[in-house]
């Protein structure tokens, strides 16, 4: 499986979310080398806090292949899931997750806390952090710095 290829998709969907003025987080769900769900962030759009690219992600894939079990499918996540994103990971079966960038605030994939290979659970992913991660990372980091840049301008 090339992991790069897939993450370039994720980052497609992240950049998508960026250009209606959301945090620039991507996801897509490979099942078979074909990717069969693709989201991205829609908290602001949307108004939810369940928004999230990975959440997103699952529903479709969920709907696309009529199961709550997302056995036999890798997620690819532009950001290192969240407690949240991780515990849906987990509820869906996914054995595979990949990311990009590290989140230092709310890493569940190892960075704060694994959960995603945590053996209490009857669940466990593999994880496989880092891939493309400067690409990643400079989505983020460039968003939110522009995004300070337009509050200090409108001050």
């Amino acid at each position: 499986m090339n992991h790069e290829y897939f993450m370039k998709q994720a980052i497609e969907e992240a950049k998508k979310a960026e250009g209606i003025a959301e945090v620039p987080i991507g996801a897509v769900i490979v099942k078979d080398h074909h990717i069969i769900a693709r989201a991205h962030n829609l908290r602001e759009t949307s108004q939810k806090a369940s928004a999230h690219a990975e959440l997103l992600a699952i529903e479709e894939a969920n709907e696309r292949l009529n199961s709550w079990r997302l056995e036999n499918c890798t997620l690819y996540v532009t950001l290192e899931p969240c407690p949240m994103c991780a515990g849906a990971i987990l509820q869906s079966r996914i054995p595979v997750v990949v990311y990009g960038a590290r989140d230092p605030k709310a890493g569940s994939a190892g960075t704060l806390l694994n959960l995603l290979e945590d053996h209490r659970f009857n669940h466990v992913a593999e994880v496989i952090p880092g891939v493309l991660e400067k690409q990643c990372g400079s989505l983020l980091s460039d968003f939110f710095r522009q995004l300070r840049k337009k509050k200090k301008d409108n001050v």
